[in-house]
Formats: structure tokens, C-alpha cells, sequence
């Protein structure tokens, strides 16, 4: 039974019968715990209704459902005179994808009664949320302690790639002074891992049942959230893609070509170690020895920085 069979046959189960246990789901499909840990990555990356009852199980929060038989699906209406009961088409977009969670969170809950934890969270989450919104980023879902970030949807700027790596260090910034706080009122400490990438994406309406979101599917959150899980607590992962887009704004350490689960080539990530002076492109042209130097329209002629005159 591959890997997607199962994870549809715990879908299933879980819609029928409304909870199983960790125990239930391992004896049941002979999983190990490797093979459950994708299981549940996978559950809170494709958002499904789902919630973890702390250590013991799952628990469908959606729509319940009568135990299927094995019949065909009911015949869809045709919609080839009816052109205007189509979904929209996906739209395709370059977008930078920030991928956030919160680092052992289930060992954390575990020191806090439900309600306490409950309040650590929220906090958690008002505190990233504002420093996002200031650099305009869009949350598209909360899932669970994660945040799954957009920058570029549904508003585009020159410099998403930018704002994303500045929202990702401003959320490590904002944390270290809720510590503060949640270190006071629940003796615990909060860290974060986070991981961005950038690149095309469909976004369209998903979902059923009277339930639907605009989301982003493609390689890219993806790539982000297995970015974010090579992570060290409190540090900002970047793609070579997202670095191509901020080189010289920021300093950064290469890690080289690394392997993510999930994805077919390794892909190189750059640990970001913090802002740089710069403010602008030509800073950060001047900084290489290469001066941009507009001309007509199809031409654009380099010049090294400090080159003395006259010479076109």
C-alpha cells in the first residue's frame, strides 16, 4: 500500500469515525514512527479539519460521514452549456512562501493545562501575526502552531522576496520579547524555525462542502515547509531562489545543496544571519563592482563602480 493510499484511508476513517488514536493508526496500517510523522505532515500541510489531542490521537473537526459503501461516486453535472457555474481558473504568480512553526510544541503543551496553552498560542500568534503585517505579507492559514505565509498574493511588490526575509527575522526579534512575558505567566520559552523559497505558483479556489480557500498549490510551500524543518530553533532558512532576490540586503551563511524529503533535486539553502547597511540596488550593485547603467531600452551597459570617466 503506497503512501497516499494510506494517508486517504486515514482520511476516511478519521471522517467516519470522528477520532483514532496514534496506537490504533500504527496497528492498523503498520506504521512506524517515521511513517506516522509524514503522515501528520502531510494531514497539516493538504489542511485538512484535523486537530492532535496532544499525544493520544487525532480528532476530525469537519463534517462527519456516514461509513461509505463501496459504490461509484454520483454522476457530476455537465457543465458544457454552463459556462458560468465553472470555477474560476487558477492564476499563475511568482510568489515567496514563508513557512513558520513553533519548536516542540507538543512538548510545551504537555507542561500547560489546555486553557494555558491555548493562551501561549494565541499570543504566539498575535505577535507574528503583526510583525507580518507590517511588512504586508497575507497569512493563508493558520495551521495549527504553523503559519503558512504568502508575499506577492493577493498584493504584489517589487520586493516580496525582501519583505519575507524581513518578516522572518522581525517574528525571531518579536519572540525573544514575548518570551519575556510568556516566561513570567507559564514558565516556558517559545522558539521558532522558518523557511522561505520563492516561485511560480497557481493560486485558486480549493475546498468543497461550502468550504472553500484561495491557495497557493505548486512545488514552492512545499519546499518552504521542508525548508523550515532543516531549520535551528530561531533561525531563517532561504532557498537559492529567495537569495538570488535579496543578495546584499541581507548576510548570509551557504549551507550548500541540501536534501528534502519530498522533492526530487537538493536544493541549495542559505541561513540568514541578518540585515546588511544596504538600502538600495545600486548600494547593492556598488557593493559587487558592478554599476547598472541604463541606456535605450534594449540596452543595459555595466560599468565597474568607481570607474574613471568618459569611457561608454
Amino acid at each position: 500500500m503506497d503512501f497516499y493510499t494510506v494517508l486517504d484511508q486515514v482520511v476516511d476513517l478519521l471522517r467516519r469515525r470522528g477520532r483514532v488514536s496514534y496506537r490504533a493508526l500504527k496497528r492498523q496500517f503498520a506504521l512506524d514512527d517515521e511513517l506516522l510523522a509524514d503522515l501528520m505532515a502531510e494531514l497539516r500541510y493538504a489542511r485538512y479539519p484535523i486537530a492532535e489531542d496532544h499525544d493520544q490521537g487525532l480528532v476530525w473537526t469537519g463534517e462527519t460521514a456516514p461509513p461509505a459503501e463501496h459504490t461509484a461516486p454520483p454522476p457530476q453535472p455537465s457543465t458544457e452549456h454552463a459556462p458560468h457555474s465553472e470555477r474560476p481558473e487558477g492564476e499563475r504568480r511568482q510568489l515567496t512562501v514563508l513557512f513558520c512553526d513553533l519548536v516542540d510544541s507538543t512538548v510545551l503543551a504537555s507542561q500547560l493545562d489546555p486553557e494555558e496553552w491555548r493562551e501561549v498560542v494565541r499570543a504566539y500568534q498575535d505577535t507574528c501575526a503583526k510583525v507580518i503585517a507590517r511588512f504586508e505579507g497575507n497569512i493563508a492559514q493558520y495551521l495549527g502552531d504553523g503559519l503558512l505565509v504568502y508575499f506577492g498574493y493577493p498584493q504584489a511588490h517589487e520586493d516580496d522576496a525582501q519583505r519575507a526575509v524581513r518578516a522572518g527575522l522581525g517574528m525571531v526579534e518579536a519572540l525573544k520579547q514575548l518570551n519575556i512575558r510568556v516566561g513570567r505567566e507559564w514558565g516556558v520559552q517559545l522558539a521558532v524555525r522558518l523557511g522561505i523559497h520563492t516561485g511560480l505558483v497557481v493560486v485558486g479556489e480549493m475546498g468543497g462542502g461550502g468550504r472553500q480557500e484561495r491557495l497557493a498549490l505548486g512545488d514552492t510551500p512545499n519546499v518552504a515547509a521542508r525548508i523550515q524543518g532543516m531549520a535551528m530553533p530561531d533561525t531563517v532558512l532561504i532557498s537559492a531562489a529567495t537569495h538570488r532576490l535579496v543578495h546584499g540586503y541581507f548576510t548570509a551563511a551557504a549551507l550548500g545543496p541540501q536534501t528534502l524529503k519530498g522533492v526530487a533535486a537538493p536544493v541549495p539553502v542559505h541561513h540568514i544571519l541578518g540585515g546588511s547597511m544596504v538600502q538600495s540596488r545600486l548600494e547593492v550593485a556598488a557593493g559587487t563592482g558592478l554599476m547598472p547603467l541604463v541606456g535605450r531600452a534594449s540596452e543595459v551597459v555595466l560599468l565597474r563602480a568607481g570607474r574613471r570617466g568618459g569611457h561608454r
